[in-house]
Order: structure tokens, then sequence, then C-alpha cells
């Protein structure tokens, strides 16, 4: 059962990080010497899951599954339910974000790289690079996306970002850093 606390100014935040010395993730995490963003790795799982597709017509697609956010509000309704903020996809592209879900919303990023690829005529890196420099505001997030003629594009304001790609010719490849 998930026990949640009230603070002193009436708002409602989801527990579920084990604190130092109790048993599971948390007292695993803090012995990590990995982090990202300076808090322990294991913070971030689980993770959103995000997948960008384009078919041999060209066709794009996007799907971002959340990995949530803790701490969270009750009732906080995140980035990737909004199609335009989280996932997107159009005739030019298809994008899936991951990060901070309000800045995401603020600056509607995935549905911004589609649009500077339309009306700047950027191809998809120099879009997925506009957009992140310029059009996320102060938080932190990152993108894969996929263009209608193949193209691959991911970028981040992060630490890290998890991620990967595979071709139907055998080419895959990963990357964290």
């Amino acid at each position: 059962m998930l026990k949640l606390a009230k603070e002193a100014n009436s708002i409602l935040f989801d527990y579920r990080i084990p604190t130092i010395g109790t048993c599971g993730a948390g007292a695993a995490a803090m012995e990590s010497p990995l982090q990202m963003n300076g808090l322990p790795i294991s913070v971030y799982a689980p993770e959103t899951v995000g997948c960008v597709v384009v078919d041999k017509e060209g066709r794009c697609a996007a799907a971002t599954s959340t990995g949530g956010l803790m701490n969270k509000m009750t009732g906080r309704i995140g980035d990737s339910p909004l199609i335009g903020s989280g996932t997107y996809a159009c005739d030019l592209c298809g994008v899936s974000c991951t990060g901070e879900g309000e800045a995401i919303i603020r600056s509607t990023l995935a549905r911004e790289v589609g649009a500077v690829m339309e009306y700047k005529g950027l191809n998809l890196h120099e879009a997925v690079d506009f957009v992140i420099k310029n059009r996320l505001d102060e938080g932190k997030a990152g993108l894969i996306a996929v263009s209608k003629n193949g193209e691959v594009a991911c970028g981040f304001n992060t630490t890290g970002m998890f991620r990967g790609c595979a071709t139907e010719d055998g080419f895959m490849e990963v990357g964290v850093w």
C-alpha cells in the first residue's frame, strides 16, 4: 500500500524511495557511484520508454510510456499523454520525449521539432538541436526522433539519456552519455 505524507502546505506527495538503512533500492542507490543530474541513477527507475518509427513509405509514428515522477503532486498529469508535448508524429517526423514534464508541456517539445522542420526548413538533426537549445526553458529534458527519410536524432540537456537505435539492415547503437 502506498503511503502518503501531508506537508505543511497541504499538498500530498508520493514517497516511493526507501530511505537509507531500509531494504530495497534506496539502500543500494546510496552505494552506487552512478549519478544523473546529481541524484542516484536508481531514482530514475522506472524510466520513460519512448519509441519512434518510420515505415518504408515514410509514415512516422511515436509512442511514449511514462515511468512517472517521484514525489509528484497528487493528480498531476505529465507530458506523456499530451500529444504535442511528450509525443508527436506528423508527415515529417515522429518524436518521443522524456524529462521534466512541466518544461516539456510548456514548450510543446515534441511538436516543436516538426514545426521547425516545416517552417524553418531544417533537417531532423538541426531541428532537434534547435529545439533543445532554444525552445526548452530551464527544465531538463531529452527526446528521440525519426524523420520520414529515416534519419534518427536525439537531443538532451541532461547529464545523460538512455537511448538505442536499430535499423532493418542490422545497425544497432546504444547510448547513455
